[in-house]
Order: C-alpha cells, then structure tokens, then sequence
C-alpha cells in the first residue's frame, strides 16, 4: 500500500531540526547518517555527517527528511526544500504511479526508479514544478 507525507530537505542541518520537530511534537525520532549507510563511498568525506534519512512519527503525523547532497551541482534554493513523499509497496506499484506523475518532468534532475541499498528509489519534478520522492520495497 503506498502512502504519502511530507518530506523536507535541510542544508546540513536536517538532525538539528528534526530533533527541535521531535521535542516539540513527541513520538519516535529515526536518524540515519550518511557515514552509517553503504552509500557513503557514493559522495565526498566532508558529506559523511550528514543525515541520508530522518523520520519522525507520533499518532497520526509523519515527517520525513534528509540533508541535501546535490551540490554543488545544484544548490538548495526555495521550492527545492520539501517534496511528496511516495513510499511502500512493491516496484511495480510505484512504478505505475512514478510513470504517471512523470509525463513531461523536468529531465535535468531526473531519477527513475532504480535498486539501491535501502530499496526501490527514484525522484523527479514534475511539469509544475513539484519535487516528487518515491521510495519502495527491493525488487524481488
């Protein structure tokens, strides 16, 4: 089953934010660094504390985040900072819904979905301009 939430990008401060976001909402805090993930070989050393994955989850609210890691090819600006996070399901479920949201994104930023260590992930902006984040089971 796919669902959605928010998903914010944070410029090297995503632990401090979320952890401010988790005392003031309550519920479970999840951090992961770069550092701690098999991806680290993929960006430079000065990346490595930087958190890849953050969530926070009380009742009813869910927030997901990371630090951004794009630069400096592309530098956060407005509008880059929060997304539509899909995630869950299989390859195939997502597949559809990616394939469908991505009818005429922008191509300058585009992931399709593809295999990574933590599962199925893939990103793009749509051709309104609204990041889009997917994030799904490992294909079998």
């Amino acid at each position: 089953m796919l669902r959605s939430i928010p998903f914010l990008l944070f410029d090297g401060n995503c632990a401090e934010a979320m952890t401010f976001y988790h005392k003031c909402i309550g519920g479970e805090l999840t951090l992961t660094k770069l550092s701690d993930t098999p991806m680290k070989n993929m960006f430079p050393p000065e990346k490595h504390n930087r958190l890849i994955y953050a969530n926070l989850k009380s009742r009813a609210l869910e927030i997901s985040a990371a630090d951004w890691m794009a630069s400096p090819m592309y530098e956060p600006k407005q509008g880059d900072t929060t997304a539509i996070f899909i995630f869950g399901g299989s390859y195939d479920e997502l597949k559809i819904v990616f394939d469908k949201l991505s009818k005429g994104a922008n191509t300058d930023r585009f992931q399709d979905l593809h295999d990574m260590p933590f599962g199925t992930y893939g990103q793009f902006y749509d051709k309104f301009g609204v990041h889009w984040i997917f994030k799904g089971d490992k294909r079998d």
